[in-house]
């Protein structure tokens, strides 16, 4: 039984090494192994490793990049999966995916659910939706997971970026009127490991059946209120920090123009994940406090 993870190095993809370990043997891939613009070698990879399931946690999530190299974006994010699908519809493997909550608008009132009308604002969000629509249309077994502003104590993110500049600078300005869920790498490693447990690797799945669910932590907030908790949760571990909380200013998006548009509203209903899967989604703040304690150690 092998389990076969693509996107070893990145954020996800290092926490599901630690995750799936228990169920199988995994075969851990990073872009050295498998090129996601490469299709000869994501066919002849998944032909020589012939796995039971398909983890694909790599993908292309420079946000602002992706608007002047579309064709990247659209090569990992929306080729790469359709050609995984293939690959794992083949062999009679479960797919596993990841996808984000830029597939929306952000213009909805409340938290969206996965029936919710989608409408990407950007070369990110519209590659990412392709690559949901690619694996669906192959019509083998498929999960996938949408879900938002992730963050861990391997490679870069938010969290850290805040934290470099919050010892940079003596203020610090971040957008208050976009709202959604930082998701720990952790968490997202965690249920996927859980999900692949109560449907036994996918056996328990009818064939061509496909499966989206949200998956983010609980407690949406601002990424203004996501900088000050940072913030103060690493100034209380005794961290000198030139910034505290009072010195982040809130902004709005018209004050920080960036190449892609951002949903205003990133907030994931996990109703259908939690119902079906048994599972309860926490706050993301614990996990903050363990990343930070392992990082500034």
């Amino acid at each position: 039984m092998s389990i076969m993870v693509l996107g070893k190095d990145g954020q996800v993809g290092w926490q599901l090494q630690r995750a799936l370990a228990p169920l199988g043997e995994v075969v851990a891939c990073g872009r050295a192994q498998c090129d996601l613009t490469d299709a000869d070698r994501i066919r002849s990879l998944v032909a020589e490793v012939q796995p039971s399931v398909i983890v694909n946690a790599s993908a292309y999530t420079a946000v602002d990049k992706a608007e002047s190299d579309a064709d990247t974006a659209y090569a990992v994010n929306a080729r790469a999966p359709g050609i995984l699908a293939e690959a794992a519809l083949a062999c009679g493997a479960l797919l596993v995916h990841y996808s984000t909550d830029y597939v929306f608008d952000g213009s909805k009132q409340g938290a969206y659910v996965e029936s919710d009308a989608t409408a990407p604002q950007g070369v990110y969000g519209q590659s990412k939706l392709a690559g949901e629509e690619a694996i669906v249309a192959l019509a083998g077994k498929s999960l996938i997971f949408r879900t938002s502003w992730v963050f861990g104590e391997h490679g870069g993110n938010f969290v850290k970026t805040i934290l470099r500049l919050s010892r940079e600078r003596d203020s610090l300005g971040v957008v208050a009127d976009q709202v959604g869920s930082p998701t720990p790498a952790a968490l997202i490693a965690d249920v996927t490991a859980a999900a692949l447990v109560r449907l036994d690797l996918g056996r328990q799945m009818a064939a061509g059946e496909n499966r989206l669910y949200h998956l983010a932590a609980a407690n949406p907030v601002s990424w203004h209120a996501f900088a000050c908790r940072i913030v103060e949760t690493a100034r209380a571990m005794g961290e000198e920090l030139r910034v505290d909380a009072a010195a982040i200013r809130a902004i709005g998006t018209v004050d920080y123009p960036t190449p892609a548009r951002r949903p205003a509203n990133s907030r994931l209903d996990c109703s259908l994940l939690e119902a079906e899967l048994g599972l309860h989604m926490p706050d993301w703040q614990p996990y903050l406090e363990r990343m930070l304690s392992c990082c500034l150690s």
